[in-house]
């Protein structure tokens, strides 16, 4: 696909559907009231449970005891950026079926592959807060800044795909300026992050999916009420003169009905390497594995990387084929002509087909969306970054006797400097031609250097910090060198277009991601390391005791008389975490073989067993074929909408609720479900969402 500038060609002959004052209604008075919102919220859970977000452990962790529902949504809703449903649809456009698939099989293995690492990091170094601590505490500070710099480089980037999609679809919809949307976006986002902390985050990643996923289940079933389409059989015959009128290079047949693509197979391994780099590498990953309770890692990251496949697969196919099947008839906005490459690359294919066939409610539909996903993904990116600020800067090499009141200030500076930072990359992005396509397809670039020798950190206890240390640099260089020279020798030249090529972003991609493991073997054959996992639990990073669950245990009341009861209370804690110790390892080790054996199942069922026969076979589609096709694939999104937005309430969102409710009247909360050290019959913390630990439930019991 070749991605030409905005200056290129021209989009402006599109008169967007919406007024200005509708962009600036959902991107300025939504996000404002979301912000409020969650600031109400924030102070609610800390009068009626105890969650004090001015404490640390609680701002950056959630006191470690977030449910397995609320841990599948924020899964499921940090993979939901406005690149997933924009990008899915393009490549779509582009590549016929195996657009969307390939989009969806790159995100799914690598999420659930996560699973792995978060029960590992929680068996090896349960205190930890970011990736970064692990990577400082084994190989020493000259690792720690390289992969701190890469880890920055992997948000950066992300945050402006994100930024770069959902600014120009707002534009297309409402004509709001695209600079005043770039800027504007992340305010909201930076202010209820500021105040909610990641709780807030895990929040608002329920909200923001539910509405998300709503929309996505209402456009799967309005586009066969068109009168145009009405039916899938019907889709299919259109498909299949859209491939008559412009047939597709590189496809079985010319057709857009076939997983055999030349072009689409190459974005499948580009997408999948670019995505491994963009979970491991991104902190926001480890941050919420870490509020999670221990039994929710894997259970949560398993569920929510099965479900996700649905969202940019359902959504994908079914609006990319809409825009195909429709772009010659006279409603589609770009009629008489088809859409420009810049239009495609730019994610308009799913904005344009949502007009086709709703109207300027599709519009308006759309654009809360985005908004939705935009700022949903956007506020794990500035947690994240805020917390490499906190305590991988400012901690280690500013203050190491930081206090919560040190940490969480310097927490929330970091929100606002990197969503200010974020928007001006972005910008800058813009002026110099770059788009939404360019930094899908580049992306893994600059983000896959470091995957394996930080998988290595975890898993391998021979990697020598000399090979941590240069594997990913030489790595980096290698993919920025194959990346560039080969752009040069297909193009022509290097620039913006060149560089935004498939073929040379998928060498420079997998250059980047596979290179390192064999500067790691081979600098580690030199002088192996033998580490003892042992020391990471002897490095004390918490600024709360965690208890025997791995939970942080809050700060003792003042008041006097129940400071006897409390400490009576640690002593029988204490007991009786040395005895269940041994119990607790075997289970975390047992979580390990089941999140290694849904890792490899999932990599093969969606990657290898599923689409690469069908691409070997040359299979074009049949009708039926192609029917069921889309309908397991709508049937998959609208199951993931039910597990998304119900599991977290069944979960113990209820008893939240309820525990919220009585402390909002001033009823003593019953602890019937939290007494036995805290846990419900599933073994979770309890209450609700494992929001509350041990320490708070005495404490409000004792002085009630």
């Amino acid at each position: 696909m070749s991605l030409l500038s905005r200056a290129d060609v021209d989009t402006g002959s599109v008169k967007p559907p919406l007024s200005q004052t509708v962009g600036y209604i959902v991107v300025v008075l939504i996000g404002v009231i979301i912000a409020l919102v969650m600031m109400l919220v924030t102070k609610v859970l800390k009068k009626t449970s105890g969650e004090d977000n001015k404490k640390t452990e609680m701002f950056m962790t959630a006191n470690r005891t977030v449910r397995t529902g609320l841990t599948t949504s924020a899964v499921i809703s940090s993979w939901l950026w406005s690149t997933a449903l924009l990008g899915s649809s393009f490549t779509g456009y582009d590549y016929g079926v195996s657009g969307p698939f390939w989009f969806a099989a790159g995100c799914s293995p690598m999420i659930v592959f996560f699973a792995l690492l978060g029960i590992s990091c929680k068996r090896k170094i349960p205190e930890a807060h970011t990736s970064l601590e692990v990577v400082r505490i084994r190989y020493g500070r000259v690792a720690h800044v390289v992969f701190m710099i890469l880890c920055l480089i992997n948000n950066i980037f992300a945050s402006a795909n994100m930024l770069l999609g959902a600014s120009a679809v707002i534009s297309a919809m409402s004509g709001m300026h695209i600079i005043a949307s770039t800027f504007l976006l992340p305010v909201g986002v930076t202010v209820y992050t500021f105040v909610g902390g990641i709780k807030a985050t895990f929040l608002t990643d329920y909200f923001h999916t539910t509405i998300i996923l709503i929309i996505a289940c209402y456009f799967s079933v309005k586009a066969f009420e068109s009168d145009q389409i009405g039916s899938i059989g019907n889709l299919y015959e259109l498909l299949k003169e859209a491939a008559v009128r412009n047939p597709v290079s590189g496809n079985a047949g010319g057709t857009y009905l076939t997983m055999t693509s030349k072009d689409g197979i190459l974005f499948g391994i580009l997408h999948t390497c670019s995505n491994f780099g963009l979970v491991i590498m991104d902190t926001s990953y480890f941050i919420k594995a870490f509020s999670a309770s221990p039994k929710a890692v894997v259970p949560g990251y398993t569920i929510g990387g099965i479900m996700y496949f649905a969202i940019p697969w359902g959504l994908g196919t079914v609006m990319s084929s809409v825009a195909l099947a429709l772009e010659n008839q006279p409603n589609f906005p770009t009629f008489p002509r088809r859409m420009t490459s810049s239009e495609v690359s730019s994610g308009l294919v799913l904005p344009y087909a949502a007009i086709t066939i709703a109207g300027k409610g599709g519009a308006a539909a759309i654009l809360l969306m985005i908004f939705m996903a935009v700022t949903s993904t956007l506020s794990a990116q500035v947690i994240a970054v805020s917390s490499i600020l906190s305590f991988d800067v400012y901690r280690e090499y500013f203050k190491k006797s930081a206090t919560d009141r040190d940490v969480i200030r310097s927490s929330h500076l970091g929100v606002i400097f990197f969503a200010a930072f974020a928007a001006g990359f972005s910008t800058m992005l813009h002026y110099v031609g770059v788009d939404l396509g360019w930094t899908l397809y580049m992306l893994g670039v600059v983000t896959c250097p470091g995957i394996f020798p930080m998988i290595f950190t975890v898993l391998w206890r021979r990697q020598s910090k000399a090979a941590a240390i240069l594997s990913p640099i030489l790595g980096l260089a290698t993919g920025l060198a194959v990346w560039l020279s080969t752009a040069n020798r297909f193009g022509g030249a290097v620039s913006v277009a060149t560089t935004g090529e498939v073929l040379p972003c998928v060498y420079g991609t997998v250059a980047s991601c596979f290179s390192p493991i064999l500067y790691s073997v081979l600098i580690t054959a030199v002088r192996p390391q033998n580490y003892d996992w042992n020391e990471f639990k002897r490095e004390k990073l918490a600024l709360e005791k965690l208890g025997s669950d791995l939970t942080t245990a809050h700060h003792e009341t003042e008041n006097p008389e129940s400071d006897s009861h409390l400490q009576r209370d640690r002593v029988d804690e204490e007991e009786a975490g040395e005895r269940s110790a041994a119990v607790d390892a075997q289970e975390l080790k047992r979580w390990g073989r089941i999140a290694a054996f849904w890792s490899a199942a999932t990599f093969l069922g969606h990657w290898v067993l599923w689409p690469l026969p069908m691409y070997g076979s040359h299979y074009i589609f049949g009708k039926k074929f192609y029917i069921a096709w889309v309908v397991v694939a709508i049937i998959w999104l609208w199951a993931t909408l039910f597990v998304a937005t119900l599991y977290p309430i069944f979960d113990g969102g209820y008893q939240q609720i309820i525990q919220v409710y009585r402390g909002l009247r001033g009823q003593q909360l019953k602890t019937g479900a939290a007494s036995g050290n805290g846990k419900d019959a599933q073994g979770e913390t309890s209450p609700s969402n494992g929001s509350v630990s041990d320490g708070a439930v005495r404490e409000r019991k004792e002085t009630s």
